[in-house]
């Protein structure tokens, strides 16, 4: 019997693309295998976000583009699970009833089986777990890149921000064993992952869960301590949790990046107050001057919220200010999406479209200049960059690779020499908002670099392994 192919659709934040991973390393266990680029596979799963409503937009209409897919065959089989599987539950299925399969953030291993039992009794299975049972590290992974690799620390967050719907579906903080940590990063460093990311909701509130205070910074060292590795980073941090022995820890563990992406959300202490944010402008700002005074190369990234209910121009011109002062090398900027089931959503003085969409876009210009002064300010200085593989931009008539420098910034550099997963030392020529041109000076090659090229082998250059096929490609089909 041939073997079934997937493809696995993901949305949202970083948690959700390593639970993706873990998507992928089930099935592949289960004995199905990563569709071709050009194929039609037999399984499309979603992977799906809820904290923003045009999220639920994108999953339906995705949704609608498969059912002459579904229709025309019958073992063609759809699978929704993530955040907003967890949220709708049963209404996905009233709303898309050839859905096969629908499963929670917490039993993500199930999903084999469903499938498997869907197929048999020709039904729709809908299967959301209230709690977390096994910390999901525990589940097989298939990374999508050799050389880098997320590590999930903990999964959940006890805040009660506001406009936030992520707590009521991901539950309370649950913090993995140190040990455990240890384990899997020191196995990723000999496999040939020479950077890895520390994961979860609230980071650095890491050591909760036992009532250890000081966790999270112990573990940047123990972790960063690993031979071998080359780049250590971690997100999201909560400010109220952003702790003086943490910054410490970072600027002591040579493996520890000096960069930190930490969300701000609002500017005024008003609006931060009625987010329910545990802290205030001051705070925040305070913690930033403290982690440049330890590395005062750090790069400070962060996300912000405007028209959140209630906002005035006083309160978004406060925003303002705080991104001037921060001197952000990137923000990720949203518009207020509410989500029902949240205490925002309900509140008064909703903000109209129109003001929205206006304070977004004068936050997104201020920010650029921001970020365009940030780059230009390092043309003719010299950076390592980890030389990656799936971003930036493609030109046909240049051999042009991308990486990122130690603050997390993208640089492309013209060359055929340098392969992913190694480092390139290159000297800033060039600097847009966004990105930055280098000439390359010298290459370290790495066993980042080696098990990149080992895994190309091993899985070819037509499967999707690495990147899998996206929706966007189905459709082209």
């Amino acid at each position: 019997m041939t073997a079934r192919s997937f493809v696995v659709e993901t949305y949202g934040c970083q948690m959700n693309v390593h639970d993706t991973e873990r998507i992928a390393g089930l099935l592949l266990d289960a004995g199905y295998v990563a569709a071709l680029e050009g194929s039609t596979p037999d399984l499309v799963v979603f992977n799906t976000c809820a904290v923003r409503e045009n999220a639920d937009n994108k999953l339906y209409g995705n949704l609608s583009f498969l059912a002459p897919l579904k229709k025309s065959n019958p073992n063609f089989q759809i699978a929704v699970g993530g955040c907003m599987a967890q949220k709708d539950q049963a209404s996905i299925i009233k709303r898309a009833p050839y859905v096969d399969v629908v499963f929670g953030t917490h039993n993500i291993g199930s999903l084999p089986a469903l499938l498997e039992r869907a197929r048999i009794e020709e039904s729709s299975q809908v299967e959301i777990k209230e709690s977390l049972e096994h910390f999901p590290s525990t589940l097989p992974v298939r990374r999508h890149s050799a050389f880098s690799a997320w590590v999930s620390i903990s999964v959940g967050c006890n805040n009660t921000c506001t406009f936030c719907i992520v707590p009521s579906l991901r539950g309370i903080e649950k913090d993995r064993p140190a040990v455990d940590i240890l384990t899997e990063a020191r196995a990723l460093v000999e496999q040939g992952v020479v950077e890895i990311t520390l994961l979860g909701q609230n980071v650095n509130a890491y050591g909760v869960d036992f009532g250890q205070r000081g966790a999270f910074a112990q573990l940047i060292r123990d972790v960063g301590s690993i031979d071998g590795l080359e780049r250590l980073r971690f997100m999201s941090p909560h400010p109220r949790d952003f702790t003086e022995d943490v910054i410490t820890a970072m600027a002591e563990t040579k493996a520890a990046m000096p960069h930190l992406h930490m969300p701000l959300q609002s500017g005024s202490d008003r609006v931060l107050q009625a987010m329910r944010r545990s802290y205030r402008s001051e705070r925040y700002l305070g913690i930033i001057e403290n982690v440049r005074k330890a590395m005062p190369e750090a790069g400070i990234t962060t996300d912000i919220i405007v028209g959140f209910p209630g906002e005035t121009e006083a309160d978004f011109q406060a925003t303002l200010d705080v991104v001037r002062q921060a001197r952000f090398t990137a923000a990720y900027t949203f518009q207020y999406s509410k989500r029902p089931g949240t205490p925002a959503a309900t509140m008064p003085d909703q903000i109209a479209d129109d003001v929205m969409a206006d304070r977004y876009t004068r936050l997104h210009t201020l920010q650029q200049e921001m970020s365009g002064l940030l780059n230009r300010e390092s043309i003719g200085k010299s950076y390592d960059i980890l030389v990656t593989d799936h971003e930036g931009r493609h030109d046909a008539t240049r051999a042009r690779v991308n990486g990122r420098t130690p603050d997390f910034r993208l640089v492309h550099v013209d060359t055929e020499g340098a392969r992913p997963g190694d480092i390139a030392n290159v000297t800033i020529t060039e600097s847009s908002p966004n990105f930055m041109v280098g000439s390359l000076n010298s290459i370290r090659q790495t066993r980042g670099g080696a098990a990149h090229q080992a895994r190309l082998t091993e899985i070819g250059t037509s499967a999707i392994m690495i990147g899998m096929p996206t929706l966007a490609k189905l459709k082209s089909l």
